[in-house]
């Protein structure tokens, strides 16, 4: 089967809020990270007045406009069954994505941003609001703009719900930025759009390190990555390549994130000599970098998404080729197994017994089939229903089925520039000029 190739998104003429904004954008972003999202807006679209940009290219939610009534024929959520399994399965009324099963019926951070992303994805705009209000009450303190979201919340030791670790976790932070202004775009929402910018500099600011020999490099949050002066840890798979580039295009007046792709490149490739993904790594000033005791250089659950966010990469993308290439051995495990392995020593490349579940599975389809294997790629969409006819998938597992599957089924695409490209957004977009 080949992938369904979605129709190349219309642009905007005057592109992007914030690109319009230019210079002026990060002015506008360095005051609202201090003084609060109702100052973010005010900034930018001061910004956006003195450029000329009209208010009704970019209305404001809930004014009256006609945009809305020439769209609400067309444009309404589109029917995603695998979305509306994992809304009914995981996400609660008041927009909190469950790890149904865990002792602490935990939320985190990682699955409030991926629900960010899918609710985009199938143009469910009510879904995206609600877990946006509740991600922004409850894990940053009610402004996304001044506080990264924590990483971890539930239930504690003594009945109370709350915030169990208030570390931020860098992949989630991204993800939710690249969200907010992905959808500002999409929906012509300027309040998403000022959000995502001011969210997005509080990632570069305090979410980074320049490391000796890296650059720029993108920490896993902003404290306890860092154990020694000459010592930083990462996590490959928080490093997206086609969310930083995406970032980068909606804010180009920023150039550190391109000098923060520019590490995610050797982060994601230096770190994998055998072409196995760790999970976590340690980087050495002067050195490079070297396994990670903590984990034992193992290439498991984590990793699997190194894998997806190459897969799903443009052709057109700098990066595409590669990591293409270098995660041959990945696709080549796959190919002689029937299945991709569930743990990997990343020191030899050796495999252990066991093999992925169902959401492996689904996240090595767009490997294979950006490398031209369809047919192993629909063998593993085959193996990930059947598992999941035996056993239902858990938060996880779904997250990274929806990820690769409904990048299968065409319902997204990554453009080169990194941009999103949902497959509904075309016919919108033409209805509401």
């Amino acid at each position: 089967m080949t992938p369904v190739k979605c129709k190349a998104p219309r642009r905007w003429a005057r592109g992007d809020v914030l690109a319009e904004a230019g210079a002026g954008s990060v002015a506008a972003a360095a005051v609202a990270r201090t003084a609060g999202f109702a100052v973010a807006v005010a900034a930018v679209m001061a910004v956006m007045a003195t450029r000329g940009v009209v208010a009704a290219e970019a209305p404001v939610s809930g004014s009256a406009n006609t945009v809305n009534a020439a769209s609400a024929g067309i444009c309404t959520p589109s029917e995603w069954p695998r979305w509306q399994q994992f809304k009914r399965d995981f996400l609660s009324a008041d927009g909190r994505v469950i790890d149904v099963g865990s002792a602490d019926s935990r939320t985190v951070s990682e699955g409030q941003s991926y629900a960010l992303f899918f609710a985009l994805v199938a143009n469910d705009r009510p879904a995206f609001d609600t877990i946006l209000q509740w991600t922004e009450q409850h894990l940053a303190q009610g402004d996304l703009t001044a506080h990264l979201p924590a990483w971890l919340w539930g239930r504690a030791d003594d009945g109370q719900w709350q915030v169990l670790d208030a570390n931020a976790s860098s992949d989630a932070d991204l993800w939710i930025a690249y969200a907010l202004l992905e959808a500002g775009r999409a929906w012509r929402e300027r309040s998403y759009t000022a959000r995502g910018a001011v969210l997005a500099r509080r990632v570069l600011d305090e979410e980074t390190a320049t490391v000796p020999g890296l650059g720029l490099t993108l920490l896993p949050g902003p404290a306890g990555f860092h154990p020694a002066p000459d010592v930083w840890r990462v996590n490959p798979s928080y490093s997206p390549p086609q969310v930083i580039r995406g970032i980068a295009t909606r804010l180009p007046d920023d150039a550190r994130w391109t000098r923060l792709l520019a590490s995610t490149a050797h982060v994601l490739t230096d770190a994998a000599p055998h072409g196995f993904a760790p999970d976590w790594a340690l980087y050495r000033a002067k050195q490079g970098f070297a396994p990670d005791p903590q984990t034992q250089a193992e290439s498991a659950y984590n990793a699997i998404r190194v894998y997806l966010w190459a897969g799903m990469l443009d052709p057109r993308d700098p990066l595409a080729p590669a990591l293409l290439a270098h995660f041959a051995p990945f696709a080549g495990f796959i190919a002689a197994h029937g299945a991709p392995p569930e743990k990997v020593d990343t020191t030899s490349g050796s495999a252990g017994a066991n093999m992925g579940n169902a959401g492996f599975s689904a996240a090595a389809v767009p490997l294979l089939d950006a490398r031209g294997e369809h047919a192993l790629a629909d063998a593993q969409i085959a193996r990930a229903e059947q598992l999941n006819r035996a056993t239902p998938s858990g938060y996880y597992s779904s997250v990274l089925s929806l990820f690769a599957l409904g990048w299968r089924d065409g319902r997204y695409r990554f453009a080169a520039d990194g941009t999103l490209d949902p497959q509904w957004s075309s016919p919108c977009r033409v209805a509401v000029q």
